[in-house]
């Protein structure tokens, strides 16, 4: 049988390319997602992976109908602003998308790979874990999942299931040009700060993810890949 691979926020730019790897790969693709896919996934799901109830239901379907192998806790929201302006309204929906969904799913979908004597897990976090200015929120939602990745890890590896992140860096997708005109003087600063000297492509985050489900990946778990360019490199120095 076919594996499924989960895909959540899977509709566009990161998410999209996912999809478009694990296809290639050989999974059955599902997205879960608002928005209709740039793509062609296998089946697509519209639903708000903010309401708790229908993300519970609409996992619980797919136990019933899919053998899902393969869980890409991959969508995310940011909420950028400094310390002294954060909302606690944004607090809660950051934490119910970035992090709620995940453990949802991983709840769901975790007894069906247990029973099929193993599975993968990987959760799409952010370079901004080890620090950026203006995102508490966005920081704190996605270094708690790398370190609820972690405890999975533990607890899942007697069963064959291995738990892995993916942290991207500057990745040019179409909301980032959106928002940092190529040609702008601190696109180009954002640029110049990549050790590579050029953008990450979603295809690039695509890779690392696709490595992380790969069968041959069995030995791999707990761990975090930033896919960064060489941003990350050094930052702990002087």
């Amino acid at each position: 049988m076919t594996p499924t691979a989960v895909i959540t926020g899977g509709a566009g730019g990161i998410g999209a390319a996912i999809t478009a790897r694990l296809q290639a790969d050989g999974f059955r693709t599902v997205v879960l997602d608002t928005a209709r896919p740039e793509g062609s996934p296998d089946r697509f799901i519209q639903v708000d992976l903010s309401d708790a109830d229908a993300t519970r239901a609409v996992t619980a379907e797919l136990v019933a109908t899919e053998s899902v192998g393969c869980l890409v806790n991959n969508v995310g929201i940011v909420a950028p602003g400094p310390l002294e302006s954060v909302d606690l309204d944004d607090f809660d929906r950051l934490f119910h998308v970035n992090l709620r969904a995940s453990l949802i799913c991983a709840q769901v979908f975790v007894p069906g790979m247990k029973a099929a004597g193993g599975g993968r897990i990987v959760m799409n976090t952010s370079r901004v874990t080890l620090g950026k200015e203006h995102r508490t929120l966005y920081s704190a939602t996605k270094g708690a999942a790398q370190s609820m990745a972690r405890t999975w890890a533990l607890e899942l590896a007697p069963s064959g299931i291995t738990v892995n992140c993916v942290a991207p860096g500057p990745i040019g997708t179409a909301a980032f040009w959106a928002n940092n005109p190529p040609d702008a003087p601190l696109t180009r600063q954002i640029i110049d700060k990549v050790p590579l000297r050029r953008m990450g492509q979603p295809e690039d985050v695509a890779n690392a993810v696709a490595f992380f489900c790969a069968p041959a990946s069995g030995f791999v778990t707990g761990q975090t890949l930033f896919v960064c360019g060489g941003v990350t490199v050094g930052l702990g120095g002087a």
